[in-house]
């Protein structure tokens, strides 16, 4: 039998010249030289003959090369070609065995290979055999030779076999023994640096690097999808919309499915494609709900094994997805071939995920086969699992997809809209929805009995949440409320709520009494927020509502806080924290937040490192994991650690992101960011914005006093004093001392002894800066009595050197001795020195205070010792004393010094 060779398969694909150098991808290979077989196995236009030949190029070694077609299908052909690929190595070898491939009786394929490998063993230098296009191959005896081949491989050959899609070898075994390098799609996807120098370099394509970031996210870096965009945009005018629209219904990339894929596969694969194309995921169980067949975690796993751009999404290869662009072609084909099968195969996809307890996918399936009645069904019965897990973002998508009609007649659908709507902050169109749900409510009966049907229109499918209708409709209402800032009317729908559900409502009843605890809270009586919030949260506990109850412990630390109770709020947060731990992995959403507060009060007792860490950890559990607050508390916090290091552009940057992403949650808005920034503006000497700030906000020293706007006036208060040291304005003191005595009585009366510390703290600094020690230390040594036992630090260091000065005069007065001994060590810190230590411990005399100024004037030394009638002795060892004490070795350095700590 003559078995013609064609000289053309044994050619190696010259390397293109504009070709995307990969060397990690050659590195790999390069490295897979020691061991048996290279593996690269991917779809359709991923590059595999490229990178080849590519490789073989540069490779040290002689390069066998041969690319297969369908007629290589047979096992004679096969070894014919194989053994004429080896001879362009060695011409010598094999030539026995083409003999007997030609005989009309051929020997056996194992007889074969045995003479071939004897002969490639005794060669003097090691080769790369290629096998290009093995996809091609279905024969099992071809497959058989090849692990025969491979078994009894000699160390002279490497076998390179690039295929779209696996080769029927044990690769498990071969891939165990430490014999096989693998290159997968994953890793041959362009990256988007080789994406942006193959539309640049090879293509000719100018783009933006935001143009090369989309397309090369919308091409998930499929090679052949980037050149098939490249050519489309040739000749285009509207680079940036024909990116923003590049699909799967692009013609090229549809062309070139469908003939390299599609048109190749039997009806049978085909239907599975397109049928299965509606899907997100693929699942196999799912594909058979879907297909009506049963063979669905087999076609799966042969469509991984053929690369048909199928992306497994875990270890285990239960969970797949197609490559968009594939699938947006599966998509487009189904519409045309099957346009009346498409919502059959929703419902049917819906119909699974909901008895396998997806509700978020059988929703989704439910509104695409258009199924609305089933999908208003699905959506009420998910409402009260959403509202639990805080996912009013998704529920709300939900309902604006249904019409308003369906909506109207569900009462428990408008009423889960008004919450959602609530909880995404949009208050007016809430309120609409609240009426709607509250129609159903009788109109003749007190709201304490139950619901009774005002028309045969109201569809109801959770019967038990329509009982609970009145008490979530008054808590709604009291949300409303609070989210206005309505005290009044938040408190009385909230009591409606305890006057109407049962006490073993505990979801209802703890939600009620936390709002009743914001309302006090917003009011400024924070000893009766206190106790409703934590009796709220205890009660949301007790429903099982555990990341609502971690979350919640925001609220109570914040109002110790307020209280001046930071070691109280500290173990708040502890416990909060400890609760999420009990819950085990993965943390619960509100853990993040526990780690926020902490980091604030390591803040305020001068822990940097530890407030850092703390804030680190919180940013570990992901911003997914935190309460509604977390985003903006977090870059709060972290600005405030920034202001601590006097980073104030990197702080004012921090809370510009703070107030972009400030979300209130019905929490009263004590600390506005737009007042925290006024105080950095303030620091930074930009006194004229900070003024602006004041104007915006309608503020002024005159204005009565409510504990809402308390941290704005004590803002205020601090612009003021600014304004005074600024241009020496006595109406600018005159207003801020006054705002200041009546702000301190306020916080007084309401027991907030945080507040009261930094009005304290800026009285003192305000007479101070009138130059009356004596009269600053009265309100200091309040502030400090105050502080001491919950540890502040930094309320005090904050203030910079005049309070290193006023602290230093109270000591000289014995007042808080070992307190004041432990903060003005903190201001050397702050500053990188360690002078106010020297201070505290030997203070200037009040002669080396007087000759400190004259060393400060233009004075020569011997001009200062008469001035003082003093010999020229006496005045060096004053001034060595100030040298020593002050740790400077010159006049201009020690003045310096002295200017910083405000000693003149």
């Amino acid at each position: 039998m003559n078995m013609p060779i064609l000289a053309t398969k044994l050619y190696i694909p010259l390397p293109r010249t504009k070709v995307v150098p990969r060397p990690r991808l050659i590195e790999r290979l390069n490295e897979g030289l020691d061991r048996k077989l290279t593996l690269v196995s991917a779809s359709a236009g991923f590059g595999k003959t490229t990178l080849v030949s590519e490789w073989v190029a540069g490779c040290d070694r002689p390069v066998a090369w041969l690319s297969l077609d369908e007629g290589d299908d047979d096992s004679l052909r096969f070894l014919t070609h194989l053994v004429a690929a080896v001879q362009t190595i060695a011409e010598t070898i094999g030539e026995s065995v083409i003999g007997a491939l030609k005989s009309p009786q051929p020997p056996s394929t194992e007889s074969v290979l045995t003479i071939l490998l004897n002969e490639i063993s005794a060669l003097p230098h090691k080769f790369v055999l290629v096998l290009d296009d093995y996809h091609v191959i279905g024969a099992k005896q071809i497959d058989d030779a090849l692990i025969y081949l491979l078994e009894h491989l000699p160390p002279q050959m490497h076998l390179v076999i690039a295929t779209r899609e696996n080769p029927q070898l044990p690769l498990g075994r071969i891939r165990a023994r430490g014999y096989l390098t693998e290159l997968r799609a994953a890793d041959l996807r362009f990256t988007p640096g080789e994406a942006a120098t193959f539309l640049q370099q090879a293509m000719g394509l100018d783009l933006s690097a935001d143009e090369l970031a989309a397309l090369e996210a919308r091409t998930e870096g499929w090679i052949a999808g980037l050149q098939l965009a490249a050519l489309s945009m040739q000749g285009r005018e509207d680079i940036p919309a024909f990116i923003r629209a590049f699909a799967g219904d692009n013609r090229y990339v549809v062309d070139y499915l469908v003939e390299e894929v599609l048109q190749r596969q039997p009806d049978h694969i085909r239907s599975f494609l397109l049928q299965t194309s509606i899907l997100d995921r693929l699942h196999g169980p799912l594909c058979d709900a879907v297909t009506g067949q049963e063979d669905g975690n087999a076609r799966l796993d042969a469509l991984e094994q053929g690369n048909f751009f199928v992306v497994p999404l875990d270890d285990r290869r239960h969970w797949y997805r197609y490559h968009h662009l594939f699938a947006e072609v599966l998509s487009a084909h189904l519409r045309e071939d099957q346009p009346d099968q498409i919502a059959t195969l929703h419902r049917r996809a819906s119909i699974w995920y909901e008895q396998h307890g997806s509700a978020a996918d059988a929703i989704r399936h439910a509104l695409a086969s258009e199924d609305l009645a089933r999908a208003a069904d699905l959506v009420e019965i998910a409402c009260p699992a959403m509202r639990m897990s805080r996912q009013e973002a998704a529920v709300l998508s939900w309902l604006k997809a249904l019409p308003d009609e369906i909506v109207r007649s569900r009462p428990m659908l408008s009423a889960g809209y008004a919450w959602a709507l609530l909880a995404c902050g949009e208050f007016e169109a809430a309120l609409d929805r609240l009426q709607d749900a509250e129609r159903w409510l009788s109109s003749t009966e007190d709201i304490r009995e139950r619901p009774e049907t005002p028309s045969a229109e109201r569809v109801v499918v959770d019967e038990e949440e329509f009982r609970r209708l009145p008490g979530s409709i008054s808590l709604y209402r009291a949300a409303y409320a609070q989210a206005l800032g309505d005290v009044s009317a938040t408190m009385k729908y909230a009591r409606r709520v305890l006057d109407l559900v049962p006490e073993d409502d505990h979801l209802l009843r703890g939600s009620a009494a936390a709002l009743l605890g914001l309302a006090s809270w917003t009011s400024g009586d924070l000893e009766a927020a206190h106790r409703s919030f934590t009796d709220g949260m205890a009660n949301v506990q007790l429903a099982g509502n555990i990341s609502d109850a971690i979350g919640g412990a925001i609220a109570p630390a914040d109002i110790r806080i307020a209280q001046g109770r930071l070691r109280q709020a500290m173990r708040t947060y502890e416990r909060g924290l400890q609760l999420a731990k009990e819950q085990g992995d993965p943390a619960l959403r509100g853990t993040a937040d526990m780690y926020v507060g902490m980091s604030q009060i390591y803040r305020e007792h001068d822990d940097l490192q530890a407030a850092t860490q703390h804030l680190l950890r919180s940013k570990e559990q992901g911003e997914h994991a935190g309460f509604p607050q977390n985003r903006y508390r977090w870059r709060v916090a972290m600005a405030r650690i920034r202001e601590a290091q006097d980073d104030l552009d990197g702080a004012l940057d921090l809370l510009h992101e703070a107030e972009r992403l400030y979300v209130s949650d019905f929490f009263p808005n004590v600390r506005p960011v737009a007042a925290m920034k006024t105080r950095v503006w303030i620091a930074q000497g930009r006194l004229g914005e900070a003024l602006d700030w004041a104007r915006e906000h309608g503020l002024s020293a005159r204005d009565d006093l409510i504990y809402l706007r308390e941290f704005e006036h004590i803002t205020l208060a601090r612009v003021l004093l600014a304004g005074n040291k600024s241009d020496r304005s006595d109406r600018s003191m005159l207003e801020a001392t006054g705002l200041l005595e009546r702000l301190l009585q306020a916080a007084e009366v309401g027991e907030r002894t945080g507040s009261a510390i930094e009005i304290l703290v800026l009285q003192a600094l305000a007479r101070h800066m009138q130059g009356d020690i004596p009269a600053a230390l009265v309100p200091l040594e309040r502030a400090l009595t105050l502080a001491e036992p919950e540890g502040y630090v930094r309320i005090f260091v904050d203030e910079g050197r005049p309070m290193a000065a006023l602290l230093e005069a109270a000591l000289k007065q014995g007042i808080a001795v070992n307190y004041v001994r432990r903060l003005l060590p903190a201001f050397g810190k702050a500053e990188g020195r360690t002078l106010a230590k020297q201070v505290v411990s030997d203070p200037l005399s009040e002669r080396e205070r007087d000759v400190l100024r004259q060393l400060g004037s233009d004075l020569s030394g011997p001009d200062i010792a008469r001035e003082f009638r003093v010999s020229l002795n006496t005045l060096r060892t004053h001034t060595k004393n100030i040298y020593d004490k002050l740790e400077v070795n010159s006049r201009r350095a020690a003045v310096r010094r002295a200017k910083e700590l405000d000693l003149f």
